[in-house]
């Protein structure tokens, strides 16, 4: 770790003459060498320690003031992008009521162009984004989609909403990666998934504030202003986290958090081509698609319970009408933040409870208890009396409380497998099959319960449940990709 806030001027130089002298496969080794010199001088120095190492608290001050910075930012900067995301969904009626000519269709028309172009553009930006910097472009796409949302508002015409939206979709799919890229740059494996789950709460803020805002500027002020002031906030904050965010603790001078010998290799894993990182790194790892066909079930379950309920609620639990039905549904995001919360802290203990085990097993643990959690709170709300709406929520927020667990764990787990430069395209692709399991949660479920009834509905929903802990049982013993190239290393050095 540098000790001082200046570099090591003898291996430094050291490194610059062996590279000349050395073949190109013992580069590993020399890198490796620097990195065990830099860790004995910072260890003879109190200035400096890995934020996720023995002494967090000697780290630089100035470390934690941009880190904090830079989470914050991310924050709220992914909160934004629900935010300019949601706009629609909330001005819509305001739009239909007006002059446009438009109806319930044409807002459906809209609404089903967006998920085609999010679920593509999340893969390939994920993708493409791995080759760029993440901060600058979780900015610019921020202030990007802030930019269509005031230009959607100018339109009249269902042809201008269409294009602009089906945009919307293409720039929204550039935040998730992004900031995934961002978190695990700056924060250690011992501590990572306590900030990734805090991070997640960005969903909730997000859909919290959409209509708050949106819903209000649009009946208050027109529905143009339903569009105008989410795009506002979206392109000033866009540009402040294109300015003040820095992608790693290497752009703002600090060593990186992984205290490991694969840390010293980041220069040259940025170099790699988009076909390494992509085929090589992400989807010749049997274990990402492991993880994609987990979080394509758990997207199964995930939207098959919020599109659902209010109409089971409805026709079989005794909700009078579609508000008392959803105020009982109410429970599932606000289950959803303390689960996803505690799923992360919960998955920081075991792992600084088992020193050597695999980081990543650790965590699927934590994801296959969450979804035995889902199955017994489903039983749970199946046979929840009609007569009881109180049961009803208490069941519906125990389900919210379990389900966002994995989909937050997954999404880790994915990046955690592949190195830094990769994260990115693990998350794309993962967000990808994501979504084509929230798409299959649509029209098949919907034929399930109209054909089959609930009892069928509610056992293909207990059927995913199960795919998901098969899946992810032979990965209970997995190791991250720092543990690898860890043990790689030691093992060229002996």
């Amino acid at each position: 770790m540098r000790a001082t806030g200046r570099t090591v001027p003898v291996v430094t130089r050291s490194r610059s003459r062996e590279s000349h002298m050395n073949p190109p496969g013992d580069k590993a080794i020399q890198r490796a060498e620097v990195r065990r010199a830099r860790r004995m001088k910072a260890s003879s120095s109190s200035s400096s320690a890995s934020p996720g190492g023995d002494n967090p608290q000697k780290y630089p001050k100035s470390f934690y003031r941009v880190r904090i910075f830079t989470f914050v930012g991310i924050l709220v900067g992914y909160a934004c992008y629900y935010l300019t995301r949601n706009s629609l969904t909330y001005t819509a009626p305001v739009m239909v009521a007006s002059d446009l000519g438009l109806d319930v269709a044409s807002i459906g028309t809209m609404t089903s162009i967006f998920p085609i172009a999010y679920g593509m553009s999340k893969f390939v930006s994920g993708v493409l984004g791995s080759m760029m910097s993440a901060s600058r472009l979780l900015g610019l796409g921020l202030m990007l989609t802030g930019a269509v949302n005031i230009i959607f508002g100018f339109g009249s015409s269902l042809a201008w909403f269409c294009t602009f939206w089906a945009l919307n979709g293409i720039l929204q799919g550039f935040g998730g990666p992004c900031c995934a890229r961002i978190l695990t740059s700056w924060f250690a494996t011992k501590e990572r998934g306590t900030y990734w789950g805090m991070w997640n709460i960005a969903h909730n803020l997000g859909g919290f504030t959409a209509p708050l805002l949106a819903g209000t500027a649009a009946s208050r002020l027109g529905w143009q202003w339903g569009m105008w002031a989410p795009g506002i906030i979206g392109t000033i904050v866009g540009a402040v986290l294109f300015v003040g965010i820095k992608e790693k603790p290497e752009s703002a001078g600090f060593d990186p958090v992984e205290d490991t010998e694969v840390a010293a290799t980041g220069e040259n894993e940025k170099k790699e081509s988009i076909r390494t990182i992509l085929f090589e790194n992400v989807l010749k790892n049997p274990f990402i698609w492991g993880m994609a066909l987990t979080y394509f079930f758990v997207y199964v379950i995930r939207q098959g319970v919020t599109s659902w309920f209010v109409f089971y609620l409805l026709q079989e639990k005794g909700a009078v009408d579609a508000g008392a039905a959803a105020a009982r549904v109410s429970g599932l995001e606000l289950g959803g933040l303390f689960g996803s919360l505690l799923a992360g802290r919960l998955s920081d203990m075991a792992i600084a409870n088992s020193e050597g085990s695999g980081v990543v097993g650790k965590r699927v643990q934590v994801v296959i208890a969450y979804t035995v959690g889902i199955a017994a709170s489903l039983i749970a709300f199946r046979g929840c009396p009609a007569s009881w709406p109180a049961a009803q929520w208490a069941c519906i927020f125990t389900i919210g409380f379990f389900l966002y667990g994995p989909q937050m764990l997954i999404g880790l787990c994915g990046a955690e497998l592949v190195g830094p430069a990769s994260v990115g395209a693990s998350e794309g692709f993962l967000g990808w099959v994501a979504y084509l399991g929230a798409a299959n949660a649509g029209v098949p479920l919907s034929i399930i319960v109209r054909d089959y009834g609930w009892n069928t509905y509610f056992a293909t929903l207990l059927a995913a449940c199960a795919a998901v802990i098969v899946l992810m049982a032979p990965m209970v013993r997995l190791k991250s990709f720092v543990q690898r190239e860890r043990a790689e290393t030691k093992r060229k050095l002996t």
